[in-house]
């Protein structure tokens, strides 16, 4: 399938006591090093939603896009904005939306969301585990990027109760050894996260 993947990190990271939470570090490195690593592949097409300055990111280098409507108005405002990104280079497949903050995201994501839909025969899926579900983590047609613009005019903000609308499959994971949405939202947070790279990195190892 023709895949563009936008990483989201327009947020204001209010939790970690601000900044951009894709810079943190990671044992050594930026979160979003971490996840370049498990999203970047097969010449996918790669955007990064971030507001304010892009030349914090330039290191990556990566386009940035801002949020589509001003004022942080959530991740739906980024995803449209990884949507816009994809039509105007003349992509008429899908994006992948996953959070910037999530540094063990699967390897097989868009392979797992692709299946999940096909076999609901609905156009929109996303990410779960442990009883829950992951909305900012899915896969989107860019064919529906004028209905989410419509919505989000009309003050639409929960990315659930837009995706209801059309149908959205779910994809379980298992969350052992770890949950592999784990996402840096605090300092303790990235304190746990460095633990789990650890076991990560050990499982990996030859």
């Amino acid at each position: 399938m023709s895949l563009a993947v936008v990483i989201l990190a327009g947020g204001r990271a209010t939790r970690m006591g601000g900044g951009d939470k894709p810079l943190k570090v990671l044992r050594g490195v930026p979160i979003l090093s971490h996840v370049l690593a498990r999203v970047a592949r097969d010449g996918r097409a790669l955007v990064l939603n971030a507001n304010g300055d892009p030349d914090r990111f330039a290191p990556f280098g990566l386009p940035v896009v801002a949020d589509a409507e001003g004022d942080f108005p959530g991740p739906l405002a980024g995803i449209l904005a990884g949507l816009d990104w994809a039509a105007a280079r003349g992509m008429a497949g899908d994006v992948l939306s996953v959070p910037g903050d999530c540094p063990f995201i699967p390897h097989d994501l868009a392979g797992r969301l692709e299946e999940a839909r096909q076999a609901a025969g609905v156009p929109l899926a996303c990410a779960g585990s442990g009883g829950w579900t992951h909305p900012v983590i899915g896969l989107w047609p860019v064919s529906l990027r004028e209905e989410l613009r419509a919505a989000m005019a009309a003050g639409e903000r929960k990315i659930d109760r837009f995706t209801g609308r059309f149908g959205c499959a779910t994809a379980e994971w298992p969350v052992e050894p770890f949950d592999p949405f784990f996402n840096v939202n605090t300092p303790d947070e990235l304190s746990e996260a460095e633990r789990l790279a650890a076991l990560v990195a050990g499982a990996t190892r030859p």
